[in-house]
């Protein structure tokens, strides 16, 4: 689906945000950028580890991208169900991987609430359950 603006054409919200999600699985920065805002507004949950508000493609990627890479072997996110209300994307789905330094795994539930305008993801907030991966960064 697309939805036009004047002549404007953009991709429908879901498929935005599908992008993002496939290009970050890819490693694929550039394919990442191209759906990111330049201004975007990218807010991890408080008490995850990498908790806090990044602004910008470079704050994301090196505050979250790299960060996860230097802590975390496989991760992945499973966007398994997406819902959407207009430029709003709701993604549930999940989280695995490995810690580098304990080896202990987590599979740990999330809720990714995306804005997309003109196009371009403008505002990301994460909602995961933290306990569960404050837990395997903990030695035994």
């Amino acid at each position: 689906m697309v939805f036009t603006a004047g002549v404007t054409t953009f991709p429908d919200p879901a498929t935005v945000v599908r992008r993002q999600y496939i290009a970050s699985a890819a490693g694929d920065l550039e394919a990442w950028r191209d759906v990111i805002a330049s201004d975007v507004e990218w807010t991890e949950t408080a008490g995850f580890p990498l908790g806090g508000t990044y602004r910008g493609p470079d704050a994301v990627i090196d505050g979250v991208f790299t960060a996860l890479a230097a802590a975390w072997d496989d991760w992945i996110t499973h966007d398994d169900t997406y819902i959407v209300d207009g430029e709003r994307v709701v993604v549930l789905g999940s989280y695995t991987a490995r810690n580098k330094a304990t080896g202990r795994s987590i599979q740990a539930h999330v809720a990714h609430t995306f804005i997309v305008r003109g196009g371009l993801i403008v505002r990301f907030e994460q909602f995961v359950d933290s306990a569960t991966v404050r837990t395997a960064m903990q030695s035994l």
